[in-house]
């Protein structure tokens, strides 16, 4: 900023609308946040774009911290109370914005990039119910990858691995389908003599759909629980159907 802008006094003008200028920035990065999950619930748009939107909205955030910033320290005289407060409001909004996801991704475990997932890779449960809705959506083939996702997914999740229970299949069946229920499932199909039950689950925010198979069979005296969580978008799911899987197992094991 040269010494003429100074003494004619736009400078301080300037740098006096800057929690201004950052608002509205930081009004679009949330505007943009809020219109995320809506895209891919009502085909407005491609999902890779709601992945796009989320990164111009950190992008937004940024920007308008750096000019809350600047605000602060070279016009701090021109800034009125109440707009050094939104100033300092907006740092730390910016801040968040790149600081906590970032935080999450290096507590969080390492995830494999597959987004298919399965407790039995010999012999995945097979989906049949929700083969109408994935053609409908246009989602990845549910044929298997074989050895590769296998190693892959013992090499990120190596303690996902089939459930034995005490109880007889037809009593393990019921547990099995009144878990999914309670986690909040949509059940699209149940089969308690072949012992497969097929649900879909969709997540919070994004509302991607993850499709689910569950299989029981007899295993001695007692039974054996499979399951499989496979997104219908996407290569990689962030951990998420491992996530599920294991908080299925847990839930059925009590």
């Amino acid at each position: 900023m040269t010494d003429s802008l100074m003494i004619s006094g736009r400078g301080p003008r300037l740098l006096a609308r800057a929690p201004l200028v950052a608002a509205l920035l930081a009004g679009a990065a949330l505007l943009l946040l809020a219109l995320v999950p809506f895209g891919w619930r009502f085909g407005l748009w491609n999902y890779r774009l709601s992945f796009r939107m989320v990164a111009w909205a950190q992008d937004l955030a940024l920007a308008a911290a750096i000019i809350a910033v600047l605000g602060l320290v070279f016009g701090r005289s021109a800034i009125a109370g109440r707009g050094r407060l939104l100033a300092t409001v907006l740092v730390a909004f910016g801040a968040g914005m790149i600081t906590v996801p970032w935080l999450w991704g290096q507590l969080s475990e390492p995830y494999a990039p597959i987004n298919d997932i399965t407790t039995d890779p010999e012999n995945p449960p097979a989906f049949i119910a929700a083969l109408p809705a994935r053609e409908a959506e246009q989602a990845r083939p549910v044929i298997y990858g074989g050895a590769m996702i296998s190693r892959q997914q013992h090499a990120f999740y190596p303690d996902i691995g089939p459930l034995t229970l005490a109880a007889p299949p037809t009593p393990a069946f019921e547990n099995a389908l009144a878990t999914a229920r309670a986690l909040g499932w949509r059940i699209l199909t149940s089969d308690a003599q072949k012992g497969t039950i097929e649900a879909s689950d969709t997540t919070p925010y994004f509302g991607f759909t993850d499709d689910i198979v569950i299989r029981v069979i007899a295993d001695g005296a007692g039974s054996r629980v499979d399951i499989r969580s496979h997104s219908r978008q996407g290569i990689g799911d962030k951990g998420v159907n491992a996530a599920r899987v294991r908080k299925y197992l847990a839930a059925l094991k009590g």
